[in-house]
């Protein structure tokens, strides 16, 4: 197998870079927040809530912004019978920002959290916090697991480099810094990894439509050349699906700590809400390169290419077009520098999901669960080991598990039937109990799981209406897979059922508790009689410097405004919070 140096100097230059960017970020905000008392381990979590609108920005934007976010647009946009119709991800969580600032960053950000558990935590109690822990976990690994394979997959394709070495490295250049300065690193690689991606992808696409091979993509948008036309279409009877799918990216994408991470990070709640909006143009301005790569691809006449005489359609590769377009229609130097940017969004994705995992497991459930009177140094200890041990999971995951990408389709399914509506039951309904956040967790989970997965080989045991058998053909092996197809809207139905089986059985349980046909003794899980017991956080402490604080008793968070970015991008009057900025408002609303 042939070594491209070229291409190795170019990844070489472009992880030093961002491991430089990484280190420089740690040591500049070494001090950060000191002088105002915030725990070490809050500025990792959150970097001290200053994080300014320049730099929030870049990493909100990355948010969802990553390897997967490119490759899989231009794959969407190149399939036959897809296309740019059934390219949802840019629209889909653009939508979710948009959303997401409108109804939530606010609420999440005035009331002082640090990770998007605290909210369960708080009213539902530790256990219940405990159970949504584990989709929040299982998304934000399998994401990670699934961007680093598509890594080394897209690194073999260019430079011929062994896979396992190149998600090894990746990984462990993101675990490092990660490491080092927590979220102030990510976020300011984040700006790095950004240019990379818009500068690396658009340098390349002028050269890919000069190559002879490829025709015109305005009328391949509309005729069939040598595919479907790229533009794609929607047929009628898999509207719903197409629907279901759009549903689960714009409200599936809202409940996931690497979003609220950055809205925690925000000095003001008015400024997450900002954030969110700028991220949610930076989405739609960053899809734009891989859709025309993947109308490139759809476009291109393969056999006057190196590539081969069989399309990457034909070979089960249109999953890898854009790299293979970037190997076969461009240069080589150009080639390699788009290569160094997708390594970059794929580290810019990683980084943030491993952090966000540890954050959860070190805040609410080693801290507020088990150890309540850990201290701060303890705290940070065991999100360093997190950080290295979820790393180590996900690439280990990414370098042994076949089917890494449907256990993560799986698990984002998980996310927004299971904690969307309890989100939504948390911040919005008043009233809600453990009782229907458990009923929520189970309705969802069983409508869910019930209606299989085919990327796990998952039979469904619910057949909804409308399913239908279909047939997968394996063009390079021949093998044809049958699998159901679910075209009824399930995933959403079950959304909404676990969010109407969380009000209903609270309400319910509620009643029949103060009514007196339950015994106030059968409350087991301390939700409605003794609602302000040691399980509900309501009553838990948050150990700040060794002292017990009474959540009800938390002073408001510092708003920490930075003048001339707010003087030279906004209002800086207009920034600042009106309402309450401190949990002691949600405690007195529920």
């Amino acid at each position: 197998m042939a070594i491209h140096a070229e291409g190795i100097v170019a990844i070489v230059i472009f992880y030093l870079l961002i491991l430089g960017v990484g280190i420089w970020a740690a040591w500049k905000n070494k001090n950060s927040g000191v002088g105002d008392g915030v725990d070490q381990s809050e500025r990792i979590m959150v970097g001290g809530r200053d994080i300014g609108l320049f730099v929030g920005g870049f990493t909100m934007t990355a948010t969802w912004v990553g390897g997967g976010y490119i490759n899989g647009t231009a794959e969407y946009v190149y399939l036959p019978d897809y296309g740019l119709a059934w390219a949802q991800a840019p629209f889909g969580y653009a939508l979710s920002l948009v959303v997401g600032g409108l109804f939530f960053a606010k609420p999440m950000r005035s009331r002082g959290y640090v990770t998007m558990l605290d909210p369960f935590q708080q009213l539902y109690g530790k256990r219940m916090g405990g159970l949504l822990f584990i989709p929040a976990l299982m998304g934000e690994i399998f994401w990670s697991a699934a961007i680093l394979s598509a890594l080394g997959a897209t690194l073999s394709v260019i430079v011929d480099i062994n896979i396992n070495i190149s998600v090894v490295i990746s990984a462990l250049i993101a675990i490092f810094y990660t490491l080092v300065g927590g979220l102030y690193s990510v976020a300011y690689t984040d700006v790095v990894q950004l240019f990379c991606i818009f500068v690396g992808l658009w340098i390349s696409v002028p050269f890919a439509l000069s190559n002879p091979a490829v025709s015109d993509i305005s009328v391949t948008a509309k005729e069939v050349i040598y595919q479907s036309p790229w533009l794609g279409k929607i047929d009628p009877k898999d509207a719903w699906l197409w629907a279901d799918n759009f549903f689960l990216l714009m409200l599936g994408g809202i409940p996931w700590q690497v979003y609220f991470q950055r809205v925690l990070s925000a000095s003001s709640a008015t400024y997450a809400q900002v954030l969110s909006f700028l991220a949610a143009f930076g989405c739609l301005v960053m899809a734009v390169p891989s859709v025309l790569i993947g109308a490139i691809g759809a476009s291109t006449d393969w056999n006057q290419t190196s590539y081969g005489y069989l399309a990457p359609k034909d070979m089960d590769q249109s999953d890898m077009i854009l790299p293979i377009v970037l190997q076969h229609l461009c240069p080589s130097y150009v080639s390699f520098f788009g290569l160094g940017a997708v390594s970059a969004a794929v580290m810019s994705s990683a980084d943030s999901s491993i952090l966000s995992a540890s954050s959860m497991f070190a805040r609410n459930i080693y801290q507020l669960a088990f150890r309540q009177s850990a201290s701060d140094r303890e705290i940070v200890w065991v999100m360093r080991c997190t950080i290295f041990v979820f790393g180590a999971l996900a690439t280990a995951m990414a370098l042994l598990t076949k089917s890494v990408y449907g256990l993560w389709y799986l698990s984002s399914d998980l996310v927004y039937v299971i904690i969307f509506p309890q989100l939504l039951s948390v911040l919005f309904v008043k009233g809600t109990n453990t009782y229907g956040s458990v009923a929520g967790y189970i309705f969802g989970l069983l409508l869910r799981i019930g209606g299989g997965e085919p990327y796990l080989k998952l039979p469904p045991f619910i057949y909804y209406p409308g399913w239908v058998y279909q047939e997968r053909i394996h063009h390079v092996t021949g093998e044809v897979e049958r699998f159901v197809q679910q075209r009824f809207p399930f995933k959403t139905m079950s959304m909404l059922a676990s969010f109407l089986a969380n009000v209903a059985f609270s309400y319910l349980t509620k009643y029949l508790f103060e009514s007196g046909t339950f015994s106030h003794k059968y409350d087991f899980l301390d939700a409605v009689v003794s609602k302000h017991s040691k399980e509900i956080m309501d009553k838990a402490t948050l150990v700040s410097n060794q002292d017990n604080i009474i959540l009800s008793e938390m002073a408001p968070v510092k708003q920490v405004l930075g003048a001339s970015i707010a003087g030279t991008f906004l209002n800086a009057e207009v920034l600042s919070d009106d309402g309450a900025s401190s949990p002691e408002a949600f405690v007195e609303g529920n």
